[in-house]
C-alpha cells in the first residue's frame, strides 16, 4: 500500500478533528494543532502522490509524514496519560502511533513500490 493512500485521509481526519474541537469547545489549540498538522500531512501525501506518478519516491514527503505522526504520538500520548481521556487524546495518539509505524516501515523498505515498465 502506498503512503499517500493513508496520509491524505489521516490529514483530513486531523483537520476535521481540529475544526470540531474549535467549534465544540472554542479550543484554538485544537484548531491550530489539528488544522496545521493535518494540512502538513495532506501536503506530504500530495507530494508523495505526485512523485509516484513520476515513478519516483519523495524523501521530503516521507520525512514530513514520519515527523508529524511521531510528534502527534508523543504530544497526544502525553496528554492522554495526563487526562486519561480517550477522546481526542487517546484516539489521536493511537492512530498516530500506527501511522508512525507504517511510515517507518515505508522508509525502511525504500518507500512506495514503483511498478516496473514490464507490468
Amino acid at each position: 500500500m502506498h503512503d499517500f493512500c493513508f496520509t491524505i485521509p489521516y490529514g483530513l481526519l486531523l483537520v476535521c478533528g481540529g475544526v470540531f474541537g474549535y467549534l465544540r469547545r472554542g479550543s484554538t489549540v485544537s484548531l491550530a494543532g489539528g488544522v496545521g498538522t493535518g494540512f502538513l500531512l495532506i501536503l506530504a501525501g500530495y507530494l508523495s502522490l505526485k512523485a509516484f506518478e513520476k515513478k519516483k519516491n519523495s524523501s521530503l514527503a516521507q520525512i514530513l509524514e514520519t515527523v508529524c505522526a511521531a510528534a502527534l504520538t508523543l504530544v497526544m500520548g502525553q496528554r492522554y496519560l495526563q487526562t486519561q481521556k480517550i477522546m481526542p487524546a487517546g484516539m489521536v495518539a493511537g492512530i498516530s502511533a500506527l501511522m508512525t509505524g507504517f511510515y517507518v516501515y515505508k522508509v525502511a523498505t525504500g518507500g512506495n513500490h514503483i511498478p516496473s515498465k514490464d507490468n
